[in-house]
C-alpha cells in the first residue's frame, strides 16, 4: 500500500478525526491549496474537458465518482468523475464541469460549492487535456443520473480511498504506463480518474505529514 508516511496498523479513520479531518476543516485546507482561476490551454493537438470531483459534506468526507454505461462510445464502463468535453457555449472549464454534471447526475449548479481546480491531467492517448474542479455537496445530496451515460453511482469515504491506493504499472505496446488504482469492492478505479484522485489526496497527506 501507498500509505500516508505513517506508521503501520495505524488506522486512517482514526487519523482523520484526530486532525479534525471533517468537510469544514478540509474545505479550508482545499480553499488554501487549489486553484480558484485556472487559465490552462490545450495544446494544438489535445481538446479542452473539465470534470467535478464531487466531495458530500459531512462528518467523515466521501467522493462521489460515476460507472459509465457499457454502450457509450468511449471509455465504455470505466469509473469516472462527471465530466465532459468543453462546448462553444461554456464560458470557462468550471461551466463545463458543472454543466455535465447536470446533465449526468441531475445535479444544479446551486447545490455545487466549488473551491477551486487541482492541476490539470493530459491523457495522451486520447489526446485531452482535464482541468479537476473540487467541489462540495450538501449532506445526503439527490441524484437523477442519465440512463444513458451513467449505470452506477458510486460514492467512498475519502480515508478509504487513501488507504486503498496503489502504484501500478501498466504496460502498453512500447511503453510502461505508471499510475495508481484503487481497487473498492467490485470497482477498480484507474487511468486519469486514478491522477486526479491521487492529486487531492495528497493535499490530505501533507496536511497529516
Amino acid at each position: 500500500m501507498l500509505g500516508l508516511g505513517l506508521p503501520a496498523g495505524v488506522l486512517l479513520g482514526l487519523l482523520y478525526h484526530e486532525v479534525d479531518m471533517r468537510t469544514d476543516h478540509l474545505r479550508s485546507l482545499l480553499a488554501a491549496s487549489l486553484d480558484p482561476d485556472p487559465r490552462s490551454q490545450p495544446g494544438p493537438e489535445e481538446h479542452l474537458a473539465a470534470v467535478l470531483v464531487p466531495i458530500v459534506e459531512g462528518q467523515d468526507p466521501w467522493v462521489v465518482l460515476t460507472r459509465r454505461t457499457d454502450e457509450l462510445p468511449r471509455h465504455a464502463g470505466e469509473i469516472s468523475f462527471p465530466g465532459g468535453l468543453s462546448h462553444a457555449g461554456d464560458a470557462a472549464p468550471r461551466d463545463t464541469a458543472l454543466r455535465e454534471t447536470e446533465e449526468e447526475l441531475g445535479l444544479p449548479p446551486s447545490e455545487v460549492d466549488v473551491l477551486g481546480a487541482l492541476p490539470p491531467v493530459h491523457t495522451f492517448v486520447s489526446g485531452i487535456l482535464i482541468v479537476p474542479f473540487v467541489g462540495v455537496l450538501p449532506p445526503r445530496p439527490t441524484f437523477a443520473p442519465n440512463a444513458g451515460e451513467i449505470a452506477e453511482v458510486l460514492q467512498y469515504p475519502l480515508a478509504r480511498l487513501a488507504e486503498a491506493e496503489r502504484e501500478m504499472e501498466f504496460p502498453r505496446g512500447d511503453h510502461v504506463y505508471r499510475g495508481f488504482a484503487y481497487e473498492m469492492q467490485d470497482n477498480t478505479i484507474w487511468g486519469a480518474t486514478a491522477f486526479i484522485l491521487h492529486s487531492l489526496i495528497e493535499i490530505v497527506r501533507k496536511e497529516l505529514a
